[in-house]
């Protein structure tokens, strides 16, 4: 599963909104040049959210955006669905779709309901306050295929790290 760059981009988009301490508004080109993304789709993002209730715009001399609620009241899964609508991982538990080939005979369908509810349940359970602030550890990176985090402070297959010297890979020594 991945995310649409515009969901991605409003993440990216309303974790800067949040900097602001979210009482002052700052205009949509600030945050597009703080964040790098084009100022076209940064204004794009900016009226969906407001749109959707998590940004509040002002106009005039003074105006901006600035959060309808503190960061810590809005989920990721609340900037992601502003942006891309309810999150499923498949189409077909969305109301009215039934462009599905297996439509009918499919034993799984029912239980996708529970799956798209985990992912959502997970997305929601992250504040954008949380996505504010710079973290005090790295997050370790989790492969799809292996079940731990990774260790990086250790190099792989050696029981002691500080004695290195010597060690040969492949013939060359490292």
């Amino acid at each position: 599963m991945r995310l649409s760059n515009l969901a991605d981009y409003a993440v990216v988009l309303m974790s800067a909104a949040a900097r602001q301490c979210g009482s002052v508004p700052i205009h949509a080109g600030m945050l597009a040049e703080q964040t790098g993304i084009p100022g076209p789709t940064a204004q794009k993002l900016v009226s969906g959210l407001a749109r959707a209730g998590l940004l509040v715009a002002s106009r005039g001399s003074g105006g901006g955006v600035r959060l309808a609620r503190p960061a810590a009241a809005i989920s990721i899964a609340d900037i992601i669905e502003a942006v891309e609508g309810p999150i499923a991982l498949t189409s077909c538990v969305a109301e009215g779709r039934h462009d599905c080939s297996l439509e009918g005979s499919c034993k799984v369908q029912p239980h996708w309901g529970v799956v798209n509810g985990a992912v959502r349940g997970a997305l929601a359970e992250i504040s954008l306050a949380t996505l504010s602030v710079a973290p005090t550890k790295p997050y370790p990176f989790v492969s799809s295929e292996v079940e731990t985090p990774l260790d990086r402070t250790r190099p792989m297959g050696l029981s002691n790290p500080e004695r290195v010297e010597g060690l040969e890979a492949n013939g060359i020594l490292i």
